[in-house]
């Protein structure tokens, strides 16, 4: 799969574990930064990222900020993704399997590696459902307020 991931400076760390833990697997990954753990705004970091999937540059991303909201709230200004906040697997594959997620959120200050290694797994390894989820994942992108 190709996937894009993306974070600020307070999760630079879990960013580069989890790039290398893709890498491992086989995956093919584009680190859209940042490259340091210098202050950074994390909307920068989501907007980019929120690009690459709505486009089709990659299938698939993972933000990755203090607590994971800011971020997800910055990717999910795109209409194109459905970012997802996932603390356990079992949130990460209802993301996937309920909501067509295709943008995954970690909090790197609340979540530890092994657990974030675990919701990636799970969120990635869930194919969305379809069925009367499907409905509700067109208006997510096509809302109507």
């Amino acid at each position: 799969m190709r996937i894009a991931i993306a974070s600020d400076h307070a999760a630079i760390d879990l960013k580069r574990s989890l790039r290398e833990y893709l890498i491992e697997r086989g995956h093919e990954v584009a680190d859209l930064g940042p490259d340091t753990a210098d202050r950074v705004d994390y909307p920068d970091f989501g907007y980019k990222l929120a690009s690459v999937v709505a486009d089709g540059t990659a299938e698939y991303g993972v933000a990755i900020c203090g607590s994971g909201i800011g971020i997800s709230i910055a990717v999910n200004r795109n209409p194109a993704c459905r970012c997802a906040l996932v603390s356990e697997p079992l949130s990460a594959a209802l993301a996937r399997e309920h909501n067509n997620a295709n943008v995954m959120a970690l909090g790197a200050r609340l979540t530890g590696e092994d657990m974030a290694k675990a919701c990636l797994d799970a969120f990635l390894s869930t194919e969305f459902g379809g069925g009367r989820h499907s409905g509700r994942v067109e208006k997510l992108s096509n809302p109507t307020f």
